[in-house]
């Protein structure tokens, strides 16, 4: 029996269906969107205007082109980025929501929003991997809008990545559980 994942929104639930997405990554999505409801939950006390619903979406979607590059489920890659976002585009999900499957791997480019930084984080932070890169990036947007020194927002940061991370074994044992194909 596998183990249980994570609830995903209906959209994506219905999504994943429609493009018969492996077991693994169904559960590597809810995963992540779980983390990514905590990350918002902690961002909510800086009082961050943050599109909850996108951020939402975005990590329960953002490698949804793994369906097509079924590869990239057991290797490295980033095809699937691009075939993501265009299969999304494909099933009408709107540019705003369908942009993270294109975005979670490239933090640093021109035009990358608070909600695409928050994407990202909550793909790295569900198996404890921390990017000193993107968490600096994360620390300078939300110190900025929240008007607080960076300092005290990277502590902060700190302690709730340390807690995410924390409970990795446990959602790398719910993937694991769950078949490639």
């Amino acid at each position: 029996m596998t183990a249980p994942t994570p609830p995903l929104p209906a959209a994506a639930a219905v999504l994943l269906a429609a493009v018969d997405a492996p077991p693994r990554l169904t559960a590597h999505l809810g995963l992540v969107h779980e983390v990514a409801g905590t990350i918002l939950d902690w961002c909510a006390g800086y009082g961050v205007p943050v599109d909850r619903e996108a951020v939402l979406f975005g990590a329960a979607t953002h490698d949804i082109g793994k369906a097509v590059h079924r590869e990239e489920l057991s290797v490295p890659g980033s095809l699937h980025e691009r075939a993501g976002y265009e299969l999304l585009l494909t099933h009408g999900v709107p540019r705003r929501l369908a942009r993270f499957a294109g975005t979670h791997g490239s933090w640093g480019e021109p035009g990358t929003t608070v909600e695409d930084l928050l994407v990202s984080l909550a793909d790295k932070a569900w198996k404890d991997s921390r990017v000193r890169d993107l968490e600096d990036r994360v620390v300078d947007r939300l110190a900025r809008a929240a008007g607080r020194e960076s300092w005290e927002v990277f502590l902060a940061l700190d302690d709730l990545l340390t807690g995410i991370g924390a409970d990795a074994p446990r959602r790398l044992a719910v993937q694991a559980a769950h078949p490639v194909a």
